[in-house]
């Protein structure tokens, strides 16, 4: 069995990315390692969201979704963020395709608490085996979108829907890419974190609010079974790598 990487890149990913990122991506490919990228595209949505005259609600860090946010999500996450993407991969000469929850019922799920958050969904299983099919041959590129067992289209947070993508697969290295150099404590990265280290850190508020969720994430997939996680800027450089055990947290 391949070696899988799943790799979440926010919605700036599309035209930022660095040269290193994609030099990694051809070593990994060549290497026969199964490569999949979860992108999100909170930016862009937004952006359209204020150009459609659509109010843009947040509780928990969770985006409100109702038919039209919904419907303006799939628009720009699969119209807009993912070629973006898909045509930068393509530039450096890789193999790439993109995809999404419709491709041979790829990415199942149900309502996180739909009177409050509405078209919100959670990730409950993953075509894994059609998936693996395809990373094969290409560098697979998917939006973190779901569909329910009736055929509801449902928007997931592209950091949760990483970690479950990548418990369920049993993915080797699951890293979540960020605009800092890993998880910080005084300006300085934390190389090495537990769920406890992290904890203190965001009482004592060196953890800030966007961070938090990207760590539960983090940890929720490196608890369900996903060998190695890391929170970084940068695919050469480790950044913070998670851990179970206390003993090996440092916090400076």
């Amino acid at each position: 069995m391949a070696e899988t990487i799943v790799i979440k890149v926010g919605g700036h990913a599309s035209d930022q990315l660095p040269e290193q990122f994609y030099s990694q991506l051809g070593k990994w490919q060549t290497q026969g390692k199964h490569i999949l990228i979860i992108h999100g595209g909170g930016p862009q949505i937004n952006q359209w969201s204020n150009q459609m005259g659509l109010a843009v609600h947040k509780q928990n860090g969770i985006r409100v979704t109702d038919q039209q946010t919904l419907a303006l999500t799939q628009a720009v996450l699969l119209g807009v963020v993912q070629p973006a993407i898909c045509q930068q991969i393509s530039r450096h000469h890789l193999s790439v395709v993109g995809l999404n929850t419709s491709d041979n019922q790829l990415l199942s799920g149900e309502y996180l608490d739909q009177a409050q958050y509405g078209r919100v969904g959670k990730i409950t299983s993953v075509n894994d085996l059609w998936l693996n099919d395809v990373l094969d041959k290409e560098i697979g590129v998917l939006a973190p979108l779901a569909q329910t067992t009736d055929g509801q289209l449902l928007n997931v947070n592209a950091d949760t829907a990483a970690a479950a993508i990548a418990a369920k697969m049993g993915a080797n290295k699951l890293v979540l890419l960020t605009d800092v150099p890993g998880v910080l404590n005084a300006g300085k990265v934390v190389p090495l974190l537990d769920q406890n280290a992290a904890d203190k850190l965001f009482q004592q508020q060196q953890i800030k609010a966007g961070m938090m969720p990207k760590i539960k994430a983090a940890f929720h997939a490196l608890h369900s079974g996903v060998h190695q996680v890391l929170i970084t800027n940068d695919l050469s450089n480790s950044g913070t790598v998670l851990h179970k055990s206390s003993a090996n947290s440092i916090i400076g």
